[in-house]
């Protein structure tokens, strides 16, 4: 089978598209055709030689596809060759055939494109994951988002209104700004011109937020802790601005906080299916439905995943960014 490879880690240019052996189902996974795959940013840290793949996972990057069912392996139960699905895998999306534990797979509602679809997995996940399920996030309570345009931040916003909870964020521009509040943020912060922890105690009253989601980190930590309430959770699962940070420890105790973060890429099987079977209960019924929507900025196609790159690295993009495969 085709797929991307990375020969030694650098810049966009280093990719390349091999000759792999096509993978086959081991027990409890299926055997995906790949239509379509989404680009993210822990596949550019791979890309630089940051990050590998976890062991035992493909060193070929991808962490989200969508596509049809072509093999099945021992024990699978609730798919069918034929069925179209979408899965988060640790490793090996960015090729014609990808294998994925059977449970975590989600079928594909029918009013999505298999692009669409590719779009939904990692963010979708990685939301679920660290707003609801690690920082338990509530109807009626706020939270705020750093990087509202990104693939999480879309993610985040709707799921979190839909949910029933209030949502800020903070983006780069107006432009970025007008596009969070359309979809459904309560109030979009552009960090370049005002400062976020200013605005936050504005709108809250003093009282802060319950929830904080941060790939930010580095200086906007202490930031971070004095825009918390009493009892607020910071989630942190990135720090595009350094692992370095100060922080009052006295605030913590004060106010009750909560710190904690995650990385989903390394977690095992029935981790991630666990969090495949919320989402399919709780939010494929509002994609189905049309209430949430995959924010799709651009599709490139497989033998150009250096031009997705770069325009995943310039932050220039509204949502997410997918290689799409030909027959």
């Amino acid at each position: 089978m085709k797929a991307i490879i990375i020969p030694q880690p650098g810049g966009p240019e280093v990719f390349e598209i091999g000759q792999c052996p096509t993978p086959q189902p081991a027990a409890g996974e299926v055997l995906i055709k790949v239509a379509a795959a989404g680009i993210n940013r822990p596949d550019i840290a791979q890309r630089k030689g940051i990050y590998p793949p976890p062991p035992g996972a493909s060193d070929i990057p991808g962490l989200e596809i969508a596509g049809t069912i072509t093999a099945l392996g021992e024990g699978v139960e609730r798919w069918h060759i034929g069925d179209k699905v979408c899965g988060l895998v640790s490793g090996g999306g960015y090729a014609e055939y990808c294998t994925i534990p059977e449970g975590q797979c989600l079928p594909i509602p029918e009013n999505l494109s298999l692009a669409e679809a590719a779009s939904l997995p990692e963010t979708y996940f990685t939301v679920w994951s660290n707003v609801f399920d690690r920082a338990k996030l509530l109807p009626g309570e706020t939270l705020l988002v750093h990087g509202g345009t990104s693939g999480i931040g879309v993610a985040a916003i709707q799921m979190a209104k839909a949910l029933g909870s209030t949502v800020y964020i903070t983006a780069g521009s107006d432009e970025k700004c007008k596009f969070c509040e359309q979809l459904g943020a309560t109030k979009a912060i552009n960090y370049k011109t005002e400062n976020f922890r200013d605005a936050i105690k504005l709108l809250t009253g003093s009282k802060g937020v319950n929830v904080i989601l941060d790939m930010v980190g580095g200086d906007y930590t202490p930031d971070n802790i004095k825009s918390l309430g009493y009892d607020g959770r910071l989630v942190v699962i990135s720090a595009l601005k350094g692992k370095d940070a100060t922080i009052d420890l006295n605030l913590i105790t004060h106010k009750r906080l909560t710190i904690t973060g995650s990385a989903l890429r390394v977690r095992d099987v029935a981790f991630k299916s666990a969090i495949a079977r919320n989402l399919e209960q709780h939010i494929w019924p509002l994609l189905a439905s049309g209430q949430i929507k995959p924010v799709l900025y651009k599709t490139f196609p497989f033998g150009d995943v250096a031009g997705a790159h770069r325009l995943m690295e310039s932050s220039e993009h509204i949502g997410k960014i997918v290689l799409t495969f030909g027959d």
